[in-house]
């Protein structure tokens, strides 16, 4: 995907926290936990230009299903690009996952993987998107969260009552990797 679009949304939004692109490493090892070869939902916070969609689509089974969500505009249009009947986008905050997503997925959503800055969010807004990402996810479940730091192990072992977490060092910025299972 392209560093410029990036770096366009990296100064017009305040809400953007990189300036480019996700490596492939980081990629890899975020989505290491999932399981291709079953049909899955996965819900993607933050999906910027799509570098996740497109490895995780190239991946899924043709009757899982992904869930997108970008606020912003230059990155959601490129997220537009993506013509594939198994993505649903949405243009809209996380904050509202659990009122825009279809009611029959709460509870039953395998994997959520963040990109979101945490450390850009309020505690109170935190928390609450951490706890309806509780709620999407089926016993089982994994939040799988990519961070420029460990700020985000306690709110997430305050919310799964676990998590683990390992750094990518071949990505720019470095990133801490998170992983949260529901119990």
């Amino acid at each position: 995907m392209s560093t410029l679009a990036y770096l366009k949304s990296f100064f017009k939004d305040k809400d953007v926290a990189s300036v480019t692109p996700t490596s492939r490493f980081c990629v890899r090892k975020v989505c290491r936990p999932i399981d291709f070869s079953k049909d899955i939902t996965i819900v993607e916070y933050g999906a910027g230009a799509g570098v996740f969609s497109r490895y995780l689509l190239q991946h899924m089974t043709n009757d899982s299903h992904l869930y997108l969500f970008e606020t912003n505009e230059i990155l959601f249009e490129k997220l537009q690009q993506i013509n594939d009947s198994r993505v649903t986008s949405y243009d809209q905050s996380v904050e509202f996952a659990n009122q825009l997503l279809p009611k029959d997925i709460v509870g039953t959503v395998d994997f959520i993987i963040s990109g979101i800055p945490f450390s850009f969010l309020d505690p109170d807004t935190k928390s609450s998107v951490l706890n309806q990402s509780y709620q999407l996810l089926r016993v089982g479940g994994e939040f799988l969260a990519y961070q420029t730091s460990g700020h985000l192990k306690d709110p997430l072992e305050e919310t799964f009552g676990n998590v683990s977490t390992r750094w990518e060092w071949r990505n720019i910025p470095p990133m801490t990797v998170y992983r949260a299972e529901k119990r």
